[in-house]
């Protein structure tokens, strides 16, 4: 939508929901009233039981702009978390920066897995390395949830380092080491637990995914290659000088995705070990562990 959102002044928050929700529509965003309430809540500051309680007070001079620039981002389809800068994963919050993808509830899928084979398998006290970390959000989850664990995120992008090193200082203060590397270049020692969300979209895809995403993700962490696996292949090939005998690798893949990432894995030594499906049923996680 190319026209700008205009907005009485002195309108109530019902009334701007409404209006917004609208021109969100002619925008092409999916649930446009949700959405709508959910803009007004983050400019206007207030909660969801405030907006309840009160749906017609007015907005505030600084509100109304805050909504009117929200609004106007959201139809140029700027994802809500790059909005707010914010976005909640697993029950935590993480600071976002444009080096980082946004955290989403499929990935909760992979820290769901790890968490029960780590717990089946003794690795709830040993060291996590996080591949390609971006704002720390696996990691986080996993050191939140395992509270005698420490763990090393690593990403090539410096900025999305200084994320993750933000949001982890907040989350398991003095427990997590972030570093700038290419993967598994640098790191010495073994881990029980090797964990990554690596870019898994072919290459010519990306340009016909959600403007969300290909337009509000980086790049660097979306594009996985011609077919999709260029990551798991490097991964697969340099895991083994670095996974404990008696540890795990656990990856998110894309749907459509387990039969060729086992296979890589497969041929590097590596049983599949378990499966977790995402929210849509499809297979989005896949734990390894090195063949005996």
């Amino acid at each position: 939508m190319d026209d700008p959102f205009i907005l009485p002044e002195d309108v109530g928050r019902d009334a701007a929901i409404r209006l917004a929700a609208d021109v969100l529509a002619r925008a092409g965003v999916e649930a446009p009233v949700r959405e709508a309430r959910l803009l007004l809540i983050a400019a206007a500051q207030i909660s969801p039981a405030t907006l309840i309680a009160d749906g017609a007070a007015a907005l505030t001079q600084s509100e109304h702009a805050r909504f009117v620039t929200f609004v106007g981002q959201r139809c140029a389809r700027v994802p809500f978390a790059r909005i707010t800068g914010r976005q909640e994963f697993y029950g935590l919050d993480f600071e976002l920066d444009e080096a980082t993808l946004i955290p989403r509830a499929d990935t909760e899928s992979l820290v769901d897995l790890v968490l029960d084979e780590a717990r089946q398998r003794g690795l709830a006290s040993q060291r996590i390395l996080d591949l390609g970390t971006g704002t720390g959000a696996i990691l986080g989850a996993l050191l939140h949830e395992l509270p005698a664990a420490t763990g090393i995120g690593v990403d090539l992008a410096p900025a999305a380092v200084a994320s993750a090193r933000a949001n982890l200082a907040r989350i398991a203060p003095g427990r997590a080491d972030l570093r700038i590397g290419d993967w598994f270049a640098g790191l010495e020692g073994r881990f029980g637990i090797i964990v990554s969300n690596p870019p898994y979209i072919p290459a010519a895809d990306i340009a016909g995914l959600a403007p969300e995403v290909s337009g509000g993700d980086p790049l660097l962490a979306l594009d996985g290659g011609r077919d999709g696996l260029d990551c798991y292949r490097r991964i697969a090939a340099e895991a083994g000088a670095f996974v404990a005998p008696d540890g795990m690798i656990a990856l998110e893949i894309g749907a459509g995705q387990e039969k060729d990432v086992a296979r890589i894995f497969k041929d590097s030594s590596f049983l599949l070990a378990a499966t977790r499906r995402d929210l849509a049923g499809h297979v989005r996680a896949l734990a390894f562990v090195p063949a005996a």
